[in-house]
């Protein structure tokens, strides 16, 4: 079983988050960093 982070490599990806300053996209725009999305 692999866990969550290796399942979501987003290396080389590019995520837009709207509404990154606080709450929920804050954590969204987090979670995508550290998965590899710039």
């Amino acid at each position: 079983m692999t866990s969550t982070n290796d399942a979501t490599d987003l290396s080389g990806h590019v995520a837009v988050v709207t509404g990154a300053a606080a709450g929920l996209g804050r954590a969204e725009a987090i979670g995508l960093a550290r998965a590899g999305a710039t």
